[in-house]
């Protein structure tokens, strides 16, 4: 073989190489797609989404389903033609590995973290469905965490009752930093609780235990503090479950209310339609805006949607891709979607509140 045939050879297979490597190397990028949409009316693997027990429930037609995103795992690396490949297709979206797991998140404190979420928002969701159907839940402030090596470590702990903090009333969770914040370093703050054990078996019986305080390490300015994060625990007045395994996040709040609703009072909300739809949810109905809502009405849409329930503040996102025959339904309250399923209800789809692309 002619030496410049060999050298023109050799150089093409180099640079097929270096474009292999290249393809095929580690890319900073994460997948996200539809995931699946489950009807919180209805079964998911083999068990009742919503199972109430303790109270009348009444059957529920139609569909009201939550969405949710699939995205590659936090210690999955995607390489240059996967991501080229994701980014060409519609129904994915391809972005930074650290937008959905900042600094070094482990797969672990992902799951960690989303679990944590998925609890809240069925929390909040049960307060909502339950207030805006004016059945009282009380609740109580609790020790939500104590900070390891902390000043309280194992003189109080998760799921103590705070009754009262240096014996001012406890009402509020934020109550707790502001009197402990009152002392300087070094000195003792005295709680009384009801401890977890006791509390749980619906104790009212108090002790008092002192902590002694020491001076805060955070980036905030240096003040006392005895290593605890105080917060809520609700009662509910009967059992409220919601049983949806390998799914996180807060972003199905809405439509868990929504369901608990439905199950709660006569009839149908839907009328029998298919609406999906996301959002968080705060204790007083509040809806919040969630990630991923183009991949959310597209799963939604496959599954069979017409309508779908969008936070106010994901709607100009979602409008610049609308999937063909989904209405998006613009809400900013629990009262908001229990409005506009009324009309979605009566067919009076001219009524609803529509997303604009501005």
């Amino acid at each position: 073989m002619p030496r410049r045939t060999a050298t023109l050879l050799a150089s093409t297979l180099t640079l097929i190489a270096l474009l292999c490597i290249a393809l095929l190397a580690p890319a900073p990028y994460s997948e996200m797609s539809p995931g699946p949409t489950v009807n919180t009316l209805g079964d998911y693997e083999g068990d009742t989404v919503i199972q109430i027990t303790g109270h009348k429930t009444y059957p529920a037609a139609g569909n009201l389903n939550m969405t949710t995103v699939r995205v590659t795992g936090a210690d999955y690396s995607m390489n240059l033609v996967e991501s080229l490949l994701g980014w060409a297709r519609r129904s994915d979206k391809v972005v930074e590995h650290d937008t959905l797991y900042p600094q070094g998140q482990t797969a672990e404190e992902a799951d960690q973290q989303n679990a944590e979420e998925f609890t809240e928002s069925q929390d909040s969701a049960k307060v909502a469905a339950l207030e805006e159907l004016k059945i009282p839940v009380p609740s109580r402030v609790i020790v939500a965490a104590v900070v390891k090596g902390g000043a309280a470590e194992g003189l109080l702990h998760a799921g103590d009752v705070i009754k009262d903090v240096d014996g001012t009333a406890i009402t509020k969770p934020e109550q707790v930093a502001g009197l402990v914040t009152k002392h300087k370093a070094g000195e003792k703050v005295v709680f009384t609780i009801v401890p977890a054990a006791d509390a749980k078996k619906k104790s009212t019986t108090t002790r008092q235990v002192s902590v002694t305080t020491r001076t805060s390490h955070d980036d905030g300015p240096a003040r006392a503090v005895v290593g605890i994060q105080a917060g809520v625990e609700h009662l509910f007045p009967f059992t409220i479950d919601i049983k949806l395994a390998d799914v996180g996040g807060p972003s199905a709040g809405m439509m868990f209310a929504l369901g608990i609703i439905d199950k709660l009072t006569p009839g149908d909300l839907t009328g029998g339609k298919f609406v999906a739809g996301t959002g968080t949810i705060a204790d007083d109905g509040t809806v919040g805006p969630i990630g991923g809502i183009s991949l959310k009405t597209i799963g939604a849409r496959n599954k069979g949607a017409k309508y779908f329930l969008t936070p106010a503040d994901n709607c100009e996102e979602a409008a610049k891709d609308i999937p063909s025959g989904l209405t998006l339904v613009k809400v900013k309250t629990l009262d908001d979607a229990l409005a506009a399923l009324k009309d979605i209800k009566a067919g009076d789809d001219s009524a609803l509140p529509s997303c604009s692309k501005s």
